[in-house]
């Protein structure tokens, strides 16, 4: 196997032991078994199961970072609704995808370590920020309710983050048209004006 393949074995099945044992129980031992290589050939690419960790976590953010595009309130073939709409779907997509990553972003990664956590509240601090921005300038086009944008980003994410906790932790029964249409009916009757 190529090195690179070897990396990205040993991060799915690192992936896939923290999501099911969580990052404090899981070992190193139990991911190179899983994924059936020796420890030394772990430590070829990692650390230690922090960085392994961080890694995989760091993926997820950048993986999401890039799904979310602009809306467009001028583009004729598309309309803002449909916009909104496709990033919502991008991201739960990208998030349902990927669950074992999902549960680890939202149980896991919390509370790991006071430098992580500081890692994660930049990375939502810079999601709530393009969102509070996304508001604004709905607000300034007349397509988001007057109101406290920050606090409209807030109540945003939070809603998605419980969505994807309760599907991705609980086994809630929804697909991903259901998860979209919901969000996008929460926003729409909450701040959008677009309905």
């Amino acid at each position: 196997m190529e090195k690179g393949e070897r990396r990205q074995q040993i991060l799915n099945v690192a992936r896939e032991v923290f999501a099911k044992r969580g990052y404090h129980a899981a070992k190193i031992d139990d991911i190179v078994a899983a994924a059936k290589v020796a420890r030394g050939t772990f430590y070829l690419y990692f650390e230690d199961k922090r960085a392994i960790f961080e890694e995989i976590v760091d993926r997820a953010f950048t993986r999401l970072g890039m799904v979310i595009t602009r809306v467009d309130t001028q583009d004729p073939a598309r309309s803002v609704e449909e916009q909104v709409k496709d990033n919502i779907r991008r991201i739960v997509a990208v998030l349902l995808e990927d669950r074992a990553t999902t549960k680890i972003l939202l149980s896991d990664a919390v509370g790991l370590d006071p430098a992580f956590d500081r890692k994660l509240l930049v990375f939502y601090e810079e999601a709530l920020k393009l969102i509070e921005e996304s508001i604004r300038e709905g607000q300034e086009l007349g397509i988001v309710m007057p109101g406290n944008a920050r606090i409209y980003a807030v109540l945003a994410m939070g809603a998605m983050k419980e969505i994807l906790y309760q599907v991705v932790m609980r086994d809630l029964d929804l697909d991903e048209d259901a998860i979209v249409t919901g969000l996008y009916e929460l926003f729409s009757r909450g701040f959008l004006k677009l309905a």
